[in-house]
């Protein structure tokens, strides 16, 4: 994850970082770039070009080419802080979940892929410790959502592998709001699980939904578009802000959140 990620001190069992994989790195550049204000800076490139998303001199995000050694498909991913990349693996393996890269030892940490048993995709990332992360940056990731049919199953599962309920209540809460199981780290709330059936022809699969923060999600839509990407329904509000569903050119999902009214 590079020098500027590695710099990043996770809260483990909390999200820690997001990234892309993209098939056309440019073209990824160029559109992020553009939407939401983004720099770049080369990262590592043990498992192909990788780059840094910088706002403002702080890395929020990282993009790489799928197929380069990760073999995934052109989506945003998700991780998730964790004392022992291995042990978290293993916990994965047990509760159903699926293992698809590594653990593997990754510039300053331990990095792996892994699935949970509906099959939504999310990261493992093992750190430095450290305070959780406010990036109250525009640009910067500030929510990451599980759509999936039965999210408490779901919460059973996460909660498990990253021994949710072990954690020291003043600090890390897991509460149902706004039919939603929603993490609260530090007083934040940083991720939730929602039920969401699949939809569309074939269906939407089960993901983990990253959102961005912008100052004006209805403009922020209009703007995607207008770069070639695709709105995934109208802009609608919710209890955390103004939210447009979103994807890239080639297809990754994301959404972008501006505060509420």
């Amino acid at each position: 994850m590079g020098s500027r990620t590695a710099s990043v001190r996770c809260v483990p069992a909390a999200p820690c970082w997001v990234s892309l994989m993209a098939r056309d790195l440019d073209a990824a550049q160029a559109f992020y770039g553009q939407l939401l204000g983004w720099e770049f800076e080369p990262g590592p490139d043990r498992f192909g070009p990788y780059v840094h998303a910088v706002v403002e001199g702080e890395a929020v995000a990282g993009l790489g080419v799928s197929g380069s050694g990760w073999m995934m498909p052109v989506a945003w991913t998700g991780y998730f802080g964790t004392e022992s990349a291995d042990t978290a693996a293993d916990a994965v393996r047990e509760r159903g979940g699926t293992l698809a890269v590594g653990p593997l030892s990754f510039d300053a940490g331990r990095v792996a892929f892994a699935a949970d048993p509906a099959g939504a995709v999310f990261g493992l990332w093992e750190g430095p410790p450290g305070p959780a992360r406010r990036l109250a940056l525009p640009g910067s990731p500030v929510w990451i959502e599980l759509r999936t049919p039965d999210p408490f199953a779901a919460a059973l599962f996460y909660g498990e592998v990253f021994r949710w309920d072990d954690r020291d209540p003043a600090h890390f809460e897991v509460r149902y709001e706004h039919e939603r199981v929603v993490l609260r780290v530090e007083g934040r709330s940083v991720a939730a699980l929602r039920a969401e059936k699949a939809t569309g022809p074939v269906g939407t699969p089960p993901h983990w939904e990253v959102s961005f923060s912008v100052a004006d999600a209805d403009a922020a839509a209009k703007l995607a578009e207008r770069l070639g990407g695709g709105l995934l329904g109208p802009v609608f509000d919710t209890p955390y802000g103004r939210v447009a569903r979103l994807t890239d050119p080639e297809g990754g999902r994301f959404a972008v959140i501006s505060p509420p009214a």
